[in-house]
Protein backbone atom coordinates (compact mmCIF):
# COMPACT_ATOMS: atom_id res chain seq x y z
CA UNK A 1 0.00 0.00 0.00
CA UNK A 2 3.14 2.40 0.92
CA UNK A 3 4.40 1.39 -2.52
CA UNK A 4 1.19 2.59 -4.17
CA UNK A 5 0.79 5.70 -2.27
CA UNK A 6 4.78 6.74 -3.12
CA UNK A 7 3.67 6.08 -6.96
CA UNK A 8 0.45 8.59 -6.79
CA UNK A 9 2.35 10.84 -4.99
CA UNK A 10 4.95 10.86 -8.12
CA UNK A 11 2.54 11.24 -10.84
CA UNK A 12 0.65 14.37 -8.44
CA UNK A 13 -2.48 13.17 -8.56
CA UNK A 14 -3.44 14.14 -4.45
CA UNK A 15 -4.34 18.17 -5.66
CA UNK A 16 -4.62 17.77 -9.38
CA UNK A 17 -7.84 18.10 -11.60
CA UNK A 18 -6.44 16.16 -14.53
CA UNK A 19 -7.62 16.10 -17.93
CA UNK A 20 -8.44 13.11 -20.44
CA UNK A 21 -5.13 13.61 -22.27
CA UNK A 22 -2.87 14.27 -18.55
CA UNK A 23 -4.33 10.95 -16.85
CA UNK A 24 -4.06 9.20 -20.63
CA UNK A 25 -0.41 10.34 -20.63
CA UNK A 26 0.22 9.61 -16.75
CA UNK A 27 -1.36 6.06 -17.42
CA UNK A 28 1.19 5.04 -19.95
CA UNK A 29 4.14 6.49 -18.65
CA UNK A 30 3.66 4.40 -15.47
CA UNK A 31 2.77 1.30 -17.34
CA UNK A 32 6.32 1.55 -19.08
CA UNK A 33 7.99 2.10 -15.89
CA UNK A 34 6.43 -0.94 -14.17
CA UNK A 35 6.65 -2.96 -17.63
CA UNK A 36 9.48 -1.96 -19.77
CA UNK A 37 9.99 -5.21 -21.63
CA UNK A 38 7.75 -8.90 -20.89
CA UNK A 39 7.32 -11.89 -22.64
CA UNK A 40 3.86 -12.90 -23.03
CA UNK A 41 2.40 -16.47 -24.39
CA UNK A 42 -1.12 -16.55 -25.97
CA UNK A 43 -2.68 -17.00 -29.11
CA UNK A 44 -2.91 -14.94 -32.33
CA UNK A 45 -6.55 -13.86 -33.38
CA UNK A 46 -7.68 -10.60 -35.38
CA UNK A 47 -4.67 -10.04 -37.15
CA UNK A 48 -4.63 -7.04 -39.64
CA UNK A 49 -1.87 -6.32 -41.59
CA UNK A 50 -2.51 -2.41 -42.82
CA UNK A 51 -0.29 -1.20 -45.84
CA UNK A 52 1.72 1.06 -43.74
CA UNK A 53 3.56 -2.85 -43.06
CA UNK A 54 2.40 -2.37 -39.34
CA UNK A 55 0.69 -5.35 -37.88
CA UNK A 56 -2.12 -4.95 -35.25
CA UNK A 57 -3.56 -8.68 -33.99
CA UNK A 58 -4.83 -9.52 -30.00
CA UNK A 59 -3.08 -11.76 -27.71
CA UNK A 60 -5.66 -14.22 -25.90
CA UNK A 61 -5.82 -17.21 -23.55
CA UNK A 62 -9.44 -18.56 -22.27
CA UNK A 63 -9.47 -16.22 -19.43
CA UNK A 64 -8.68 -12.41 -21.23
CA UNK A 65 -6.77 -10.72 -24.24
CA UNK A 66 -4.46 -8.21 -24.59
CA UNK A 67 -4.20 -5.51 -27.90
CA UNK A 68 -0.90 -5.96 -29.43
CA UNK A 69 0.89 -3.45 -32.08
CA UNK A 70 3.93 -5.10 -34.46
CA UNK A 71 5.66 -2.01 -35.99
CA UNK A 72 7.01 -2.91 -39.52
CA UNK A 73 10.81 -1.92 -38.41
CA UNK A 74 10.61 -5.31 -36.59
CA UNK A 75 7.51 -6.92 -38.38
CA UNK A 76 10.34 -7.04 -41.17
CA UNK A 77 12.60 -9.44 -39.23
CA UNK A 78 9.86 -11.61 -37.84
CA UNK A 79 10.28 -15.24 -40.09
CA UNK A 80 7.25 -16.78 -38.83
CA UNK A 81 4.00 -17.14 -40.45
CA UNK A 82 1.39 -15.71 -38.70
CA UNK A 83 -1.89 -16.47 -38.80
CA UNK A 84 -4.81 -16.50 -37.09
CA UNK A 85 -4.92 -18.61 -33.90
CA UNK A 86 -1.00 -19.59 -33.69
CA UNK A 87 -0.10 -19.87 -30.09
CA UNK A 88 3.36 -17.66 -29.77
CA UNK A 89 5.59 -15.79 -27.20
CA UNK A 90 5.65 -11.88 -27.41
CA UNK A 91 9.01 -9.87 -26.15
CA UNK A 92 7.79 -6.23 -26.09
CA UNK A 93 6.68 -3.41 -23.51
CA UNK A 94 3.24 -2.10 -22.14
CA UNK A 95 1.86 1.12 -23.25
CA UNK A 96 -1.31 2.47 -23.51
CA UNK A 97 -2.42 4.26 -26.70
CA UNK A 98 -3.44 7.69 -25.71
CA UNK A 99 -5.58 8.33 -28.27
CA UNK A 100 -8.59 5.96 -27.25
CA UNK A 101 -7.44 5.01 -23.51
CA UNK A 102 -6.50 1.52 -24.97
CA UNK A 103 -4.28 -0.56 -23.23
CA UNK A 104 -1.85 -2.79 -25.41
CA UNK A 105 1.67 -4.03 -26.08
CA UNK A 106 4.27 -2.63 -28.36
CA UNK A 107 5.30 -6.12 -29.63
CA UNK A 108 9.31 -6.35 -30.97
CA UNK A 109 9.75 -9.80 -31.32
CA UNK A 110 7.96 -12.80 -31.77
CA UNK A 111 8.85 -16.56 -31.31
CA UNK A 112 6.39 -20.05 -31.94
CA UNK A 113 5.52 -21.22 -28.48
CA UNK A 114 7.81 -23.67 -26.62
CA UNK A 115 11.36 -21.52 -28.16
CA UNK A 116 11.37 -19.77 -25.35
CA UNK A 117 13.37 -22.55 -22.96
CA UNK A 118 15.37 -23.27 -26.11
CA UNK A 119 16.39 -20.12 -26.63
CA UNK A 120 17.48 -19.60 -22.93
CA UNK A 121 19.23 -23.01 -23.25
CA UNK A 122 20.78 -21.55 -26.60
CA UNK A 123 22.13 -18.62 -24.55
CA UNK A 124 23.51 -20.43 -21.62
CA UNK A 125 25.38 -23.25 -23.66
CA UNK A 126 26.61 -19.75 -25.54
CA UNK A 127 27.69 -18.51 -22.53
CA UNK A 128 29.29 -21.50 -21.00
CA UNK A 129 31.31 -22.34 -24.15
CA UNK A 130 32.84 -18.64 -24.44
CA UNK A 131 33.94 -18.91 -20.96
CA UNK A 132 35.97 -21.80 -22.05
CA UNK A 133 37.61 -20.09 -25.13
CA UNK A 134 35.69 -22.31 -27.56
CA UNK A 135 34.93 -19.28 -29.72
CA UNK A 136 38.38 -17.70 -29.37
CA UNK A 137 39.45 -16.14 -32.65
CA UNK A 138 43.18 -17.24 -31.97
CA UNK A 139 42.06 -20.80 -32.03
CA UNK A 140 40.31 -20.12 -35.44
CA UNK A 141 42.23 -22.42 -38.45
CA UNK A 142 42.48 -20.78 -42.12
CA UNK A 143 41.01 -22.66 -44.95
CA UNK A 144 42.46 -24.17 -47.56
CA UNK A 145 43.67 -22.11 -50.69
CA UNK A 146 43.16 -24.72 -53.35
CA UNK A 147 41.83 -27.75 -51.48
CA UNK A 148 41.21 -31.30 -53.70
CA UNK A 149 39.18 -33.17 -51.06
CA UNK A 150 36.20 -32.08 -49.13
CA UNK A 151 34.05 -34.05 -46.57
CA UNK A 152 30.43 -32.95 -46.06
CA UNK A 153 28.86 -33.81 -43.15
CA UNK A 154 24.85 -33.72 -43.99
CA UNK A 155 21.84 -35.40 -44.77
CA UNK A 156 22.42 -37.59 -48.07
CA UNK A 157 18.89 -37.06 -49.07
CA UNK A 158 18.14 -33.27 -48.05
CA UNK A 159 18.31 -29.86 -50.42
CA UNK A 160 21.74 -28.32 -48.37
CA UNK A 161 23.70 -31.36 -50.56
CA UNK A 162 22.51 -30.65 -53.49
CA UNK A 163 23.07 -27.20 -53.19
CA UNK A 164 26.73 -27.99 -52.76
CA UNK A 165 27.57 -30.33 -55.08
CA UNK A 166 26.26 -27.68 -57.74
CA UNK A 167 28.30 -25.16 -56.95
CA UNK A 168 31.78 -27.23 -57.02
CA UNK A 169 30.22 -28.79 -60.28
CA UNK A 170 29.96 -25.00 -61.44
CA UNK A 171 33.21 -23.76 -60.10
CA UNK A 172 35.66 -26.38 -59.72
CA UNK A 173 34.35 -29.72 -60.62
CA UNK A 174 37.63 -31.17 -60.52
CA UNK A 175 37.63 -31.16 -56.44
CA UNK A 176 36.22 -34.42 -54.92
CA UNK A 177 33.52 -34.42 -52.33
CA UNK A 178 32.63 -37.45 -50.22
CA UNK A 179 29.56 -37.14 -47.59
CA UNK A 180 29.64 -38.47 -44.75
CA UNK A 181 25.90 -39.04 -43.78
CA UNK A 182 24.13 -38.26 -40.89
CA UNK A 183 20.46 -36.96 -39.56
CA UNK A 184 20.61 -33.27 -39.46
CA UNK A 185 17.19 -32.98 -37.26
CA UNK A 186 15.21 -34.90 -34.27
CA UNK A 187 16.39 -36.55 -30.79
CA UNK A 188 18.76 -39.21 -32.34
CA UNK A 189 20.27 -36.08 -34.29
CA UNK A 190 22.96 -34.93 -32.11
CA UNK A 191 24.82 -38.49 -31.73
CA UNK A 192 25.02 -39.18 -35.32
CA UNK A 193 26.34 -35.74 -36.15
CA UNK A 194 29.31 -36.19 -33.59
CA UNK A 195 29.94 -39.94 -35.35
CA UNK A 196 30.06 -38.42 -38.85
CA UNK A 197 32.10 -35.53 -37.46
CA UNK A 198 34.73 -38.02 -36.26
CA UNK A 199 34.53 -40.49 -38.83
CA UNK A 200 35.25 -37.04 -41.36
CA UNK A 201 38.11 -36.14 -39.26
CA UNK A 202 39.57 -39.37 -39.86
CA UNK A 203 39.24 -39.14 -43.69
CA UNK A 204 42.20 -37.03 -44.49
CA UNK A 205 40.07 -34.23 -45.68
CA UNK A 206 41.53 -30.49 -46.81
CA UNK A 207 38.33 -29.40 -44.92
CA UNK A 208 34.73 -30.46 -43.64
CA UNK A 209 31.53 -28.49 -44.53
CA UNK A 210 28.85 -29.28 -41.33
CA UNK A 211 25.39 -28.18 -43.07
CA UNK A 212 21.81 -28.06 -43.00
CA UNK A 213 19.09 -26.42 -44.59
CA UNK A 214 16.61 -23.90 -42.86
CA UNK A 215 14.09 -24.86 -40.22
CA UNK A 216 12.81 -23.25 -37.32
CA UNK A 217 14.94 -23.15 -33.64
CA UNK A 218 13.43 -26.50 -33.13
CA UNK A 219 14.81 -28.12 -35.94
CA UNK A 220 18.04 -26.76 -35.69
CA UNK A 221 18.10 -27.98 -32.17
CA UNK A 222 20.89 -30.45 -32.76
CA UNK A 223 23.43 -28.49 -33.98
CA UNK A 224 22.92 -26.42 -30.49
CA UNK A 225 23.91 -29.19 -28.51
CA UNK A 226 27.17 -29.47 -26.12
CA UNK A 227 28.15 -32.64 -27.45
CA UNK A 228 28.14 -31.33 -31.21
CA UNK A 229 29.82 -28.48 -30.33
CA UNK A 230 32.75 -30.18 -28.63
CA UNK A 231 33.05 -32.24 -31.69
CA UNK A 232 33.44 -29.48 -33.75
CA UNK A 233 35.80 -27.82 -31.80
CA UNK A 234 37.35 -31.19 -31.47
CA UNK A 235 38.29 -31.57 -35.16
CA UNK A 236 41.48 -31.32 -36.47
CA UNK A 237 40.40 -30.52 -39.91
CA UNK A 238 39.54 -26.99 -41.04
CA UNK A 239 35.61 -26.71 -40.79
CA UNK A 240 33.12 -24.70 -41.80
CA UNK A 241 29.54 -24.26 -40.48
CA UNK A 242 26.74 -23.60 -42.49
CA UNK A 243 23.54 -24.45 -40.65
CA UNK A 244 20.07 -22.79 -41.70
CA UNK A 245 19.67 -19.86 -43.53
CA UNK A 246 21.36 -16.76 -43.16
CA UNK A 247 19.57 -15.20 -40.34
CA UNK A 248 19.99 -18.60 -38.34
CA UNK A 249 22.75 -18.81 -35.81
CA UNK A 250 23.99 -21.99 -33.99
CA UNK A 251 26.08 -22.67 -31.34
CA UNK A 252 28.48 -24.98 -34.18
CA UNK A 253 28.67 -21.37 -36.14
CA UNK A 254 30.43 -20.14 -33.03
CA UNK A 255 33.02 -23.00 -32.25
CA UNK A 256 33.93 -23.84 -36.18
CA UNK A 257 36.66 -21.96 -37.64
CA UNK A 258 34.43 -20.05 -40.05
CA UNK A 259 30.71 -19.91 -40.82
CA UNK A 260 28.68 -19.76 -44.09
CA UNK A 261 25.25 -17.97 -44.00
CA UNK A 262 24.00 -21.05 -46.48
CA UNK A 263 25.36 -24.34 -47.58
CA UNK A 264 25.76 -22.85 -51.30
CA UNK A 265 27.93 -20.09 -49.79
CA UNK A 266 30.01 -22.57 -47.90
CA UNK A 267 30.90 -24.40 -51.56
CA UNK A 268 31.69 -20.89 -52.83
CA UNK A 269 33.59 -20.14 -49.88
CA UNK A 270 35.90 -23.41 -50.43
CA UNK A 271 35.87 -23.36 -54.60
CA UNK A 272 38.23 -22.20 -56.52
CA UNK A 273 36.82 -19.70 -59.61
CA UNK A 274 37.98 -21.60 -62.46
CA UNK A 275 37.77 -18.63 -64.54
CA UNK A 276 40.49 -16.58 -61.83
CA UNK A 277 42.89 -19.40 -62.36
CA UNK A 278 42.57 -19.43 -66.11
CA UNK A 279 43.12 -15.68 -65.95
CA UNK A 280 46.51 -16.26 -63.54
CA UNK A 281 47.65 -18.46 -66.29
CA UNK A 282 47.43 -16.09 -69.02
CA UNK A 283 49.39 -13.64 -66.87
CA UNK A 284 51.69 -15.89 -66.14
CA UNK A 285 52.47 -16.46 -69.99
CA UNK A 286 52.83 -12.95 -71.13
CA UNK A 287 55.27 -12.67 -67.72
CA UNK A 288 56.95 -15.35 -69.39
CA UNK A 289 57.19 -13.71 -72.32
CA UNK A 290 58.17 -10.28 -71.24
CA UNK A 291 60.81 -12.14 -69.30
CA UNK A 292 62.26 -13.38 -72.54
CA UNK A 293 62.20 -10.18 -74.06
CA UNK A 294 64.06 -8.39 -70.95
CA UNK A 295 66.42 -11.02 -70.70
CA UNK A 296 67.66 -10.74 -74.67
CA UNK A 297 67.44 -7.12 -74.72
CA UNK A 298 69.52 -7.34 -72.02
CA UNK A 299 72.37 -9.43 -73.11
CA UNK A 300 71.82 -7.65 -76.73
CA UNK A 301 73.03 -4.41 -75.02
CA UNK A 302 76.03 -6.61 -73.26
CA UNK A 303 77.05 -7.74 -76.84
CA UNK A 304 77.17 -4.07 -77.68
CA UNK A 305 79.08 -2.88 -75.10
CA UNK A 306 81.87 -5.89 -75.90
CA UNK A 307 81.85 -4.53 -79.79
CA UNK A 308 82.74 -0.76 -78.54
CA UNK A 309 85.48 -1.85 -76.62
CA UNK A 310 87.05 -3.84 -78.80
CA UNK A 311 90.56 -1.67 -79.05
CA UNK A 312 93.10 -4.59 -79.25
CA UNK A 313 94.77 -6.87 -81.74
CA UNK A 314 93.86 -10.41 -83.27
CA UNK A 315 94.66 -12.11 -79.62
CA UNK A 316 92.18 -9.95 -77.99
CA UNK A 317 89.90 -10.55 -80.39
CA UNK A 318 90.34 -14.08 -80.10
CA UNK A 319 89.49 -13.96 -76.57
CA UNK A 320 86.44 -11.89 -76.92
CA UNK A 321 85.03 -14.69 -79.45
CA UNK A 322 85.36 -17.23 -76.73
CA UNK A 323 83.67 -15.24 -74.45
CA UNK A 324 80.81 -14.50 -77.12
CA UNK A 325 80.17 -17.86 -77.29
CA UNK A 326 80.02 -18.63 -73.40
CA UNK A 327 77.82 -15.92 -73.19
CA UNK A 328 75.89 -17.91 -75.97
CA UNK A 329 75.99 -21.15 -74.49
CA UNK A 330 75.06 -19.68 -71.14
CA UNK A 331 71.83 -17.48 -72.62
CA UNK A 332 71.11 -20.90 -74.36
CA UNK A 333 71.47 -22.86 -70.85
CA UNK A 334 69.51 -20.49 -69.33
CA UNK A 335 66.80 -20.00 -72.11
CA UNK A 336 66.64 -23.48 -71.81
CA UNK A 337 66.36 -23.84 -68.00
CA UNK A 338 63.45 -21.02 -68.01
CA UNK A 339 61.60 -22.31 -70.64
CA UNK A 340 61.69 -26.09 -69.09
CA UNK A 341 60.71 -24.21 -65.99
CA UNK A 342 57.78 -22.59 -67.42
CA UNK A 343 56.69 -25.88 -69.64
CA UNK A 344 56.65 -28.11 -66.07
CA UNK A 345 54.70 -25.52 -64.53
CA UNK A 346 52.28 -25.28 -67.57
CA UNK A 347 51.94 -29.16 -67.61
CA UNK A 348 51.49 -28.81 -63.84
CA UNK A 349 48.30 -26.56 -64.27
CA UNK A 350 47.16 -28.59 -67.36
CA UNK A 351 47.09 -31.45 -65.07
CA UNK A 352 45.11 -29.86 -62.09
CA UNK A 353 42.55 -28.35 -64.76
CA UNK A 354 41.98 -31.05 -67.24
CA UNK A 355 38.45 -31.70 -65.63
CA UNK A 356 37.73 -28.15 -66.22
CA UNK A 357 34.91 -26.99 -68.79
CA UNK A 358 37.49 -24.46 -70.86
CA UNK A 359 40.15 -27.43 -72.05
CA UNK A 360 39.84 -26.25 -75.48
CA UNK A 361 41.20 -22.80 -74.45
CA UNK A 362 44.10 -24.36 -72.45
CA UNK A 363 44.81 -26.28 -75.42
CA UNK A 364 44.92 -23.58 -77.76
CA UNK A 365 47.25 -21.78 -75.31
CA UNK A 366 49.19 -24.76 -75.52
CA UNK A 367 50.04 -24.46 -78.90
CA UNK A 368 50.61 -21.17 -79.31
CA UNK A 369 53.34 -21.32 -76.58
CA UNK A 370 54.96 -24.29 -78.80
CA UNK A 371 54.71 -22.04 -81.74
CA UNK A 372 56.71 -19.02 -79.66
CA UNK A 373 59.18 -22.32 -78.21
CA UNK A 374 59.65 -22.93 -82.29
CA UNK A 375 59.79 -19.14 -83.46
CA UNK A 376 62.43 -18.29 -80.61
CA UNK A 377 65.20 -20.63 -81.44
CA UNK A 378 65.36 -19.26 -84.80
CA UNK A 379 65.17 -15.59 -84.09
CA UNK A 380 68.00 -16.34 -82.01
CA UNK A 381 70.10 -18.06 -84.27
CA UNK A 382 69.11 -15.62 -86.62
CA UNK A 383 70.72 -12.35 -84.35
CA UNK A 384 73.41 -14.08 -83.18
CA UNK A 385 74.09 -14.66 -86.79
CA UNK A 386 73.96 -11.23 -87.36
CA UNK A 387 76.46 -10.31 -84.52
CA UNK A 388 78.67 -12.91 -85.83
CA UNK A 389 79.17 -10.86 -89.23
CA UNK A 390 79.50 -7.90 -87.55
CA UNK A 391 82.28 -8.85 -85.44
CA UNK A 392 83.78 -10.40 -88.12
CA UNK A 393 83.80 -7.59 -90.37
CA UNK A 394 85.59 -5.52 -87.07
CA UNK A 395 88.21 -7.47 -87.05
CA UNK A 396 88.77 -7.48 -90.78
CA UNK A 397 89.07 -3.89 -90.07
CA UNK A 398 90.82 -3.57 -86.97
CA UNK A 399 93.59 -6.06 -89.24
CA UNK A 400 94.02 -2.99 -91.67
CA UNK A 401 94.71 -0.56 -89.27
CA UNK A 402 97.21 -3.44 -87.56
CA UNK A 403 101.31 -2.75 -87.27
CA UNK A 404 101.73 -6.38 -88.17
CA UNK A 405 100.43 -4.90 -91.60
CA UNK A 406 103.03 -2.14 -91.55
CA UNK A 407 105.50 -4.31 -91.31
CA UNK A 408 104.30 -5.66 -94.35
CA UNK A 409 105.23 -2.71 -96.38
CA UNK A 410 108.87 -2.75 -95.07
CA UNK A 411 109.15 -1.19 -91.77
CA UNK A 412 110.58 -2.90 -88.81
CA UNK A 413 110.21 -2.24 -84.98
CA UNK A 414 113.47 -1.83 -82.90
CA UNK A 415 112.96 -3.44 -79.65
CA UNK A 416 115.41 -3.20 -76.29
CA UNK A 417 116.20 -6.22 -73.68
CA UNK A 418 113.02 -5.92 -72.55
CA UNK A 419 111.40 -6.13 -75.37
CA UNK A 420 110.27 -2.03 -75.14
CA UNK A 421 110.12 -0.17 -78.54
CA UNK A 422 112.86 2.28 -79.00
CA UNK A 423 111.00 5.54 -80.38
CA UNK A 424 114.22 7.53 -79.92
CA UNK A 425 118.26 7.47 -80.88
CA UNK A 426 118.50 8.40 -77.22
CA UNK A 427 116.91 5.55 -75.90
CA UNK A 428 120.12 3.63 -76.86
CA UNK A 429 123.65 3.71 -76.19
CA UNK A 430 126.73 2.30 -78.14
CA UNK A 431 127.36 -1.21 -77.50
CA UNK A 432 123.35 -2.09 -76.88
CA UNK A 433 121.76 -5.04 -78.41
CA UNK A 434 119.03 -4.73 -80.05
CA UNK A 435 116.38 -6.72 -82.00
CA UNK A 436 114.71 -5.44 -84.85
CA UNK A 437 111.12 -7.59 -85.53
CA UNK A 438 110.14 -7.79 -89.43
CA UNK A 439 107.07 -8.79 -91.08
CA UNK A 440 108.73 -12.05 -91.33
CA UNK A 441 111.07 -12.52 -88.14
CA UNK A 442 113.43 -10.75 -86.14
CA UNK A 443 117.38 -9.34 -86.19
CA UNK A 444 119.46 -9.05 -83.31
CA UNK A 445 121.23 -5.79 -83.66
CA UNK A 446 124.03 -3.93 -81.76
CA UNK A 447 124.10 -0.07 -81.30
CA UNK A 448 128.25 1.26 -82.67
CA UNK A 449 126.74 4.60 -83.00
CA UNK A 450 124.12 6.82 -82.63
CA UNK A 451 123.99 10.09 -85.10
CA UNK A 452 121.46 12.44 -85.84
CA UNK A 453 118.20 12.03 -88.31
CA UNK A 454 120.43 13.42 -91.58
CA UNK A 455 118.61 10.63 -94.34
CA UNK A 456 115.06 11.20 -95.67
CA UNK A 457 112.20 9.50 -95.18
CA UNK A 458 111.18 6.42 -96.91
CA UNK A 459 108.08 6.82 -99.46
Amino acid sequence: MNNDDAIFRRLGTEREVLTVSQLNARARSLLEDVFPRVWVEGELSNLARPSSGHLYFTLKDSGAQVRCALFRQNAARIRLDLRDGLLVQARGRVSLYEGRGDYQMIIDSLEPAGDGALRQAFEALKAKLQGEGLFAAEGKRPMPTHPTRIGIITSPSGAAVRDIISVFGRRAPFIELVISPTAVQGRDAAPQIVRALERADRGGFDALILARGGGSLEDLWPFNEELVARAVAACRTPIISAVGHETDVSISDFVADLRAPTPSAAAELLSPDTQAMLAQLQRSHRQLQQCMKVRLARDNLRLDNLRRRLRHPGERLAQQAQRLDELEMRMQRALHHRLQHRRQRLEHLQGRLQHQHPGRRLALLGERLEQLQLRLPRSMQQRLQQHRQQLGNAAQTLQLVSPLATLGRGYSILLDERGQAIRSRNETRPGQQLKARLHDGQLTLRVEEEQPHTLPLLD
